[in-house]
């Protein structure tokens, strides 16, 4: 055997099938973990993986990794979608795709971050995200607010609809107090996102933050708080970061 075919026989005989993958997962699993994602609004079925763990299980995944995303999500178990959602490339998914995603996130964790990570990486993410705010599912809606959020902290302002922007930021002061729990969320957010990397912005979202005061979310008796937005983005100020974008909004 030649170093060509050599290296390939070892490439192709390190590629994980899917079902590899999710008995990993599941050895990586522990109780203590599970309890506190249930707890964070995680359904069954789920291993209880640290997001470290996943990561690190990310790196050693060859192949065709974006057929793999596909299949992990399709699997319906919540560690394995975390997983999906690391290794998808937004961009190359059809917006069917982005929406059986969405239809199928179950929990927040999967709605407001897993899905958001992908769509804000689509070509037609704002009209998604406009879609999706409208809809009258919390976890949906709060999906949209998110996926909007994420366009602000990857795109340059060059890209970006100020006055669209703006009137969606009149909208979150308009029904914040009065939307479902995980909207107000996610709503809170989308003001943060406005004023911290939209420099253009700024000034006015701290402003209407203040005129929106406090927001309460029930966050389920976990230690997980509510930013006060201009609090925030204050902070964000004085580090020097305003209108600094992301490369990804994975984490």
């Amino acid at each position: 055997m030649n170093q060509a075919a050599h290296q390939a026989a070892f490439f192709n005989s390190a590629i994980m099938t899917t079902q590899q993958i999710l008995s990993r997962l599941e050895e990586l699993g522990t109780p203590q973990i599970k309890k506190i994602l249930l707890k964070h609004g995680a359904k069954e079925p789920l291993f209880g993986v640290k997001v470290e763990d996943i990561k690190k299980l990310q790196k050693e995944i060859k192949g065709d990794t974006q057929s793999i995303a596909m299949e992990l999500y399709n699997t319906g178990n919540a560690d394995a979608m975390y997983l999906a959602g690391l290794m998808a490339n937004g961009a190359q998914m059809s917006e069917k795709e982005l929406q059986h995603w969405m239809d199928n996130a179950n929990s927040p964790a999967l709605s407001e971050y897993i899905v958001p990570w992908v769509a804000s990486e689509h070509p037609k993410a704002w009209n998604l995200g406009l879609k999706w705010i409208a809809s009258k599912k919390e976890l949906i809606a709060a999906a949209g607010w998110n996926t909007l959020a994420g366009i602000l902290s990857l795109k340059p302002d060059a890209e970006l609809d100020i006055a669209a922007i703006r009137d969606l930021m009149e909208q979150v002061k308009e029904e914040i107090q009065t939307a479902p729990n995980r909207v107000r969320y996610t709503m809170n957010g989308f003001i943060i996102a406005a004023g911290s990397f939209v420099p253009a912005l700024t000034a006015e979202a701290i402003q209407l933050g203040r005129k929106i005061g406090v927001v309460s979310v029930d966050m389920n008796g976990t230690a997980c708080k509510v930013p006060f937005s201009p609090d925030y983005i204050l902070k964000v100020k004085d580090r020097g970061t305003i209108g600094k974008k992301k490369k990804t909004i994975k984490c």
